[in-house]
């Protein structure tokens, strides 16, 4: 296993987490290959070395991007999360991750979007029922927050901004919202203990650097020693936490949080900056480089597929009552995206 990814998985383990729930359970990820599922699947596997047997269950469509030493340790399902998921495996954990997350996507194929989360909860909270699951987590986001309102400043669990249904680029909030109302009425109406995890904006190995999201092009940037380029004012607000931050938050919520909580937010308040200060960020995390920030802005941005919220702030306040933490700040996790990056050779 790669060094960081060993590391960032170690660093998930050391977390007080009621590990053993995890042993010898059946335990299935869609979107394995993913930033947020392989880390998952990564640290299931960490786990199995310590001696914890876990059946992992990978479902994915392109295997491939996981390393063959993680693939020769899990059981693949090769298949879309739109389609129905044919297994005699009773599961007893359900971790629904797989989503478009790329804004070029969402632009290209608002209808592919939108069924990832609404088939794909569809059919994993079907599958969760009827194996009699200890417990289901479907990933969502902050954008099903939206826009918020003028007196709004941060996001708690129970509040909400706009989102207007009638745009196509809101077939990845309104497929997350639609999903998240799916899983409490799965508690509601059959008791499958389900639970909602809200990622801010989220960074670090395993995310692409081509798919069109700000932290993308500029970590390309970065790692192809070029000054970093902001296409807008960089005013808008975001929080960023690191991938593995997140994930350990995921297993939280799973192993820990009382049946009677569906969700959850997850936010590393302290990382909360504008775009340009995320640039900043980037910039100042490697002086030696010399890189510095270039306004590139075009006359009309038109529809590129991008979140048009310029606020998204959420409040962590109820995740750290569970005794959650972050473990990287914004700095220490680009500093290990780019390193991961570079010892791939991606440019």
């Amino acid at each position: 296993m790669n060094k960081i990814l060993r590391e960032d998985s170690e660093a998930i383990i050391s977390k007080d987490i009621t590990w053993d729930k995890l042993r010898g359970a059946n335990v299935l990820v869609t979107g394995a290959s993913g930033m947020i599922g392989s880390y998952l699947v990564r640290t299931m596997v960490l786990l199995n070395e310590k001696g914890y047997d876990i059946k992992i269950y990978g479902l994915m469509r392109h295997p491939g991007k996981l390393d063959k030493e993680i693939l020769d340790q899990i059981e693949v399902i090769q298949q879309s999360v739109t389609e129905p998921i044919v297994s005699d495996v009773k599961f007893d954990y359900v971790f629904h991750t797989a989503s478009p997350a790329s804004p070029l996507i969402m632009k290209e194929d608002p209808v592919g979007t939108i069924a990832a989360n609404t088939l794909g909860a569809w059919y994993t909270l079907k599958l969760a029922q009827e194996s009699g699951a200890k417990g289901y987590l479907f990933v969502s986001s902050r954008e099903i927050y939206g826009q918020p309102y003028a007196d709004q400043k941060v996001f708690s669990e129970e509040t909400y901004g706009f989102v207007d249904p009638l745009q196509p680029r809101s077939c990845y909030p309104e497929g997350k919202k639609a999903a998240e109302t799916m899983a409490v009425c799965y508690y509601a109406q059959y008791g499958l203990n389900t639970k909602i995890a809200r990622l801010a904006h989220t960074l670090g190995p395993g995310m692409t650097i081509n798919d069109g999201r700000v932290q993308a092009d500029f970590l390309r940037d970065v790692v192809n020693n070029r000054d970093i380029v902001l296409k807008s004012d960089g005013s808008s607000i975001r929080t960023y936490t690191y991938a593995s931050d997140a994930a350990a938050a995921i297993f939280k919520i799973m192993l820990d949080s009382p049946v009677e909580e569906r969700v959850y937010n997850i936010s590393s308040e302290a990382d909360t900056v504008s775009i340009k200060e995320l640039a900043q960020t980037m910039v100042d995390a490697f002086p030696e480089r010399e890189l510095k920030l270039v306004f590139d802005i075009p006359e009309s941005k038109g529809n590129d597929g991008t979140a048009p919220f310029t606020l998204g702030i959420l409040s962590s306040d109820k995740i750290r009552k569970l005794g959650w933490e972050p473990h990287y700040s914004l700095s220490e996790g680009v500093k290990r995206t780019v390193a991961y990056l570079e010892s791939l050779g991606m440019k």
